[in-house]
């Protein structure tokens, strides 16, 4: 006999936890977001050239068009990680299409004039051929992962698409991890060599990559178990 009592409250579930992932991205991307406004406003307000800023003054249409596009691409695709976005009510689009429609194109604008200015820009003091490598590989890996994530959605293969997304994501805010990164040793050893400068921004882009792995493969486990 069910030792239930009738009309006893049935068990509350606790609201799945949403927001430390995308909370963590927005403030991993505030550091880039705002190196990045203080640059348009050299850029647009007419500041002093000076041997850091000459190359961007010589052809800013690159970065004037690289930076906002760096910022939408940042703080809108954090919430792109929050679950309850991705679902849609019937005949509607869910906020997470939606803004995938803003962050395709604005991804593929931070890398594609991230690529040319690592190119056509001269090497500022400081940075090296290592360094000018590893920004193609990794600017390159970006542009394929979104162009291979948007050829997966087209399939409706969402899995590949999510970790395609995923991917580009994780390279395109690489830069609030080199800070964390490069700081410190800074700060205990003083402005870097080339060659430590390049391993300290190349160990970024591979630290968010290895994260973005972890929970790509997490989520793989569990849509498995179900």
């Amino acid at each position: 006999m069910p030792t239930e009592t009738i009309g006893a409250p049935a068990p509350v579930r606790r609201p799945q936890v949403q927001w430390p992932v995308p909370a963590a991205l927005i403030l991993l991307s505030l550091i880039p977001v705002v190196f990045g406004a203080v640059r348009l406003t050299e850029l647009t307000a007419g500041a002093a050239v000076t041997p850091q800023n000459a190359r961007f003054f010589d052809s800013p249409v690159p970065v004037l068009i690289h930076i906002p596009a760096a910022i939408v691409y940042s703080l809108l695709g954090a919430f792109q990680f929050v679950p309850s976005l991705r679902r849609g009510g019937r005949g509607r689009l869910s906020w997470h299409r939606v803004a995938g429609r803003i962050l395709v194109p604005a991804g593929l604008l931070v890398g594609l004039t991230g690529l040319w200015m690592a190119v056509f820009y001269d090497l500022p003091e400081g940075d090296g051929d290592v360094l000018l490598v590893l920004r193609l590989i990794f600017g390159s890996g970006m542009v394929v992962s979104i162009a291979l994530g948007l050829l997966a959605i087209r399939r409706r293969d969402f899995v590949r698409h999510s970790a395609w997304m995923a991917r580009g994501y994780a390279i395109g805010i690489a830069a609030g991890t080199q800070a964390l990164v490069s700081i410190p040793w800074i700060l205990l050893a003083g402005p870097p060599s080339e060659l430590t400068r390049a391993a300290l921004l190349g160990a970024a882009w591979v630290i968010n990559l290895a994260v973005a792995e972890y929970f790509i493969y997490r989520r793989a486990q569990a849509s498995a178990r179900r």
